[in-house]
């Protein structure tokens, strides 16, 4: 029974990690796709 419960605190923490990096990820990407939106971002460029 320790085992099952072992593997189920495992389980749980890797589905947490997989969450978290999935959620930086989308964060990342909608920052990058913010970029594109304000012309006055890319003023200096001629």
């Amino acid at each position: 029974m320790a085992f099952i419960t072992q593997a189920v605190t495992v389980l749980q923490t890797l589905v947490i990690a997989l969450g978290a990096g999935l959620a930086v990820w989308g964060v990342v990407n909608l920052m990058e796709g913010y970029g594109n939106d304000n012309p006055g971002a890319n003023a200096h460029v001629r």
